[in-house]
């Protein structure tokens, strides 16, 4: 399946029908009188949150969506039909965002949640309605309103309580297959995770949460390199990262640089991104010697100034992992309970997604601005460079639920 996770679309709610002129004709009735009837009202266009959906690849073909235009009024006071809402069916993740005026329109969260994003036009007024005392043969009529038309752009980010944050082949895959029923890619080679892959974690019966890998970020993320810049903003929903580190990198690369790069290509991405709650996890210490092992730890633990929880792991033989998914369980449980109690907290956190949404669009589009400039730099001089475009956003792999 074809992983999308934005596009650009036009939709053009309904018109409103126009209002009728006219007047009754009856026999042996003299004085008719007016009976011109409304037009109907335009069709509005929704969004609608599918739980059965997990890409936006259907919105790459059919560009443009029009809601039904409402039906002019009859005579006999017949007013016209409503023109039918269109409703367009997206991903449980998806931001609505108005192009021109850079408004978020809706945020669709939650599976069935409905949104209006285009008001379909109001119907127009018969000649009926503008009779009066001393008006009684009125020739007056009013014409339905255009129904609002967007230029709107859809963001998908997967909706997932923890993310995986590492270095390609740091064993970010490894761990969601320890962890979760998900069977994402693992091989011996960097870049095997394409797309983002969600994963349900269950600690107990009625206790579970969801973990979502994305690709890897290497240096120079954020300056286009790789894939994981593009699918960082997926990030942005999580109430908590894991930050994995390869203690036994095949590469020349130590632990503690590899461990810095991918906090500074974060920072880089998104500052307040780079604030929110992160765990580091020390991944692959099986391949370690027993006597090397707290001094390549300590090293990394030095080289980021880390203070906050630690965990030592091997995905491979799920060493160390249960203790550390039951405390990812406990701190999301208390999460959710502190929401309850304080409702003004949950609204803090929505803010704070609200604002690393602004910048990770913000980055992103600069960066596009930036490859377009050096593309169209590349074509004066004659040289191919088709390394960024805007369909490199979609890859063929099959989506991992």
């Amino acid at each position: 399946m074809k992983f999308v996770d934005e596009a650009t679309i036009t939709v053009e709610a309904g018109k409103g029908g126009n209002g009728c002129l006219s007047f009754r004709r009856e026999k042996y009735v003299p004085k008719g009188g007016p009976d011109g009837g409304d037009g109907g009202d335009g069709g509005s266009i929704y969004m609608e949150a599918d739980a059965g959906l997990n890409t936006l690849v259907d919105f790459r073909f059919t560009r443009v969506h029009k809601a039904q235009t409402g039906k002019a009024g009859m005579g006999r006071n017949c007013s016209g039909n409503k023109g039918d809402d269109l409703v367009l069916m997206v991903p449980v993740g998806t931001t609505v965002i108005d192009i021109d005026t850079n408004e978020v329109l809706a945020d669709l969260t939650e599976v069935g949640q409905v949104e209006k994003i285009a008001q379909g036009g109001f119907h127009g007024l018969g000649n009926t309605r503008y009779k009066s005392s001393v008006n009684r043969a009125p020739r007056q009529t009013s014409n339905g309103s255009d129904g609002e038309f967007r230029n709107i752009k859809l963001e998908l980010k997967v909706l997932a309580d923890v993310g995986l944050l590492g270095l390609p082949n740091a064993g970010k895959s490894t761990f969601v297959r320890a962890v979760s029923a998900a069977t994402p890619k693992v091989a011996d080679y960097p870049f095997t995770t394409l797309v983002p892959s969600l994963g349900v974690v269950r600690t107990e019966r009625n206790r579970s949460f969801v973990v979502a890998d994305i690709p890897g970020i290497i240096e120079g993320a954020a300056e286009g390199a790789g894939l994981g810049i593009r699918f960082l903003k997926h990030l942005a929903r999580n109430r908590v990262l894991l930050h994995i580190v390869d203690m036994a990198p095949w590469d020349e690369q130590t632990p503690a640089e590899s461990a810095k790069v991918v906090v500074e290509e974060l920072a880089k991405f998104s500052p307040t991104l780079a604030d929110q709650p992160r765990w580091l996890v020390l991944n692959k210490l099986d391949l370690v010697p027993a006597e090397e092992q707290d001094e390549r730890c300590q090293s990394v633990i030095d080289a980021l100034g880390w203070e906050g929880p630690i965990y030592r792991i091997s995905a491979i033989d799920k060493g160390g992992v249960k203790p550390l998914t039951m405390d990812l369980q406990n701190f999301l449980d208390e999460r959710a309970a502190a929401f309850l109690a304080e409702p003004e907290l949950q609204q803090e956190e929505n803010e704070v997604r609200a604002l690393v949404d602004a910048e990770a669009r913000l980055h992103i589009e600069r960066l596009r601005q930036s490859m377009r400039k050096k593309r169209e730099a590349d074509q004066d001089l004659d040289i191919d460079d088709d390394d960024f475009d805007d369909d490199d956003y979609d890859v063929d792999v099959e989506y991992v639920r």
